[in-house]
């Protein structure tokens, strides 16, 4: 079997779920529609290493239907929804993906998606990347180049090709507005307010909220929770972003005020230790913890170990702490991205536009990737634009269009008061 999932007797649970998804996912069908005649990806092999979700299955057969050959890793030990990857399994694609898995479970999972020698690579958070880079150099000579998904993928491949240590072409679909201005706004903060729901059950209206990060996902969750009636704190370390939060009507705070007034915290910023030893400490009696960033150093839970006295599972994804002084601290999901580990992530609605991003940027690669440099690359407008425009379609949105002399105006610098 070239694959190892939870349960494959869950594939048609999983079957349902995508069906569903590609409902609501018109912009990716659209495309899967367009290209399956063609299929520009034949002769490609594309591993994957992202979000074992029915949106992610939308994908990944799209890029099938494409032509190319898949072979899937989860990006993250909790954010894999075992039906999904066994309706993969049973579709017969190469998937190495289960909810629970430890570290080296992880790794173990990227390192089989590279074992039939990929030329293309779609990475969330850019630990397959890294795994090529570190463990499987050889296979860099085969690979035409590659397409990231996240903020903290982006920031890491910035990073290496800043250094020289990028060797090969990778596309940022994060920086697409289609994708940062929707899925990351919009998606992150639905979701993580109905991860901390089904982990919690709490009324969040009149609770202080406390947002680590007022990046595009921080905005998200600040959004919804005021939405739902909760009074929003945003701690920041960057002016614009704070006054920006400022103007949206939410406090500002330095994280050492917040954590003594706070009912609920998330973070939402990509940097480590945005809670430690010394939040935890001043945090209320039954203060609610959780992180929506992609990897699970920004809450430290080594700090908050060595607070407690006792901890113990209470509800699915929610751990009380108690700790030496008497308090109890909920932490949720383990400290990792709560919409995923305790929800199903963002709804298909918005994942249409970032998954469309992502299979134009692989067939962009394939047309292009032999004549590219070893840098971050990122979205044209155009791509942008026409994605928007199809949705805006599907939805049954026009808008206007400007007139010859209002394009000929638009550049003629001459024209004044």
């Amino acid at each position: 079997m070239n694959y190892k999932v939870k349960d494959i007797s869950m594939a048609e649970a999983g079957r349902m779920k995508i069906e569903w998804a590609e409902s609501k996912m018109p912009v990716l069908m659209s495309l899967r529609e367009k290209y399956e005649k063609t299929k520009p990806l034949k002769g490609q092999r594309i591993a994957g290493c992202l979000h074992v979700t029915k949106e992610t299955a939308v994908l990944v057969e799209t890029l099938r239907a494409a032509g190319a050959e898949i072979a899937w890793s989860g990006c993250n030990p909790l954010s894999t929804q075992d039906d999904i990857a066994a309706a993969l399994a049973k579709a017969g694609y190469s998937i190495f993906a289960w909810h629970g898995m430890n570290v080296e479970e992880f790794y173990w999972c990227i390192d089989r998606t590279l074992d039939f020698k990929p030329t293309l690579t779609l990475d969330d958070g850019a630990d397959l990347i890294m795994s090529i880079h570190t463990k499987h150099k050889g296979l860099i000579k085969e690979m035409l180049g590659g397409t990231e998904e996240t903020t903290t993928g982006v920031h890491r491949l910035r990073a290496m090709a800043d250094d020289g240590a990028l060797k090969y072409p990778v596309i940022a679909v994060n920086d697409a507005e289609t994708k940062w201005d929707f899925d990351n706004v919009y998606g992150t903060g639905q979701s993580s307010i109905d991860g901390i729901l089904r982990a919690t059950s709490v009324l969040l209206a009149g609770k202080t909220f406390v947002v680590g990060g007022y990046g595009h996902c921080g905005r998200g969750c600040a959004m919804r929770a005021a939405g739902l009636g909760s009074n929003v704190i945003a701690t920041e370390v960057k002016p614009t972003q704070a006054l920006k939060a400022t103007l949206e009507g939410h406090r500002i705070m330095k994280m050492d005020q917040a954590a003594s007034v706070g009912d609920i915290f998330i973070t939402a910023t990509g940097m480590k230790d945005i809670i430690v030893k010394r939040h935890f400490e001043k945090m209320k009696d039954g203060a609610i913890v959780c992180n929506t960033g992609h990897y699970d150093c920004e809450i430290n839970i080594d700090d908050l170990e060595a607070l407690t006295k006792s901890k113990r599972t209470v509800r699915p994804n929610c751990e009380e702490y108690t700790l030496k002084n008497g308090k109890h601290i909920f932490l949720l999901a383990q400290g990792r991205l709560v919409n995923l580990a305790a929800a199903e992530g963002h709804p298909s609605e918005v994942m249409d536009m970032s998954f469309a991003n992502q299979f134009l940027s692989q067939l962009r690669t394939v047309r292009e990737g032999e004549k590219m440099e070893n840098k971050v690359y990122g979205i044209p407008e155009e791509q942008d634009q026409e994605i928007a425009s199809l949705k805006l379609s599907t939805m049954g949105i026009s808008i206007d269009n400007l007139s010859k002399d209002q394009i000929s105006y638009a550049s003629d610098y001459l024209a004044g008061t």
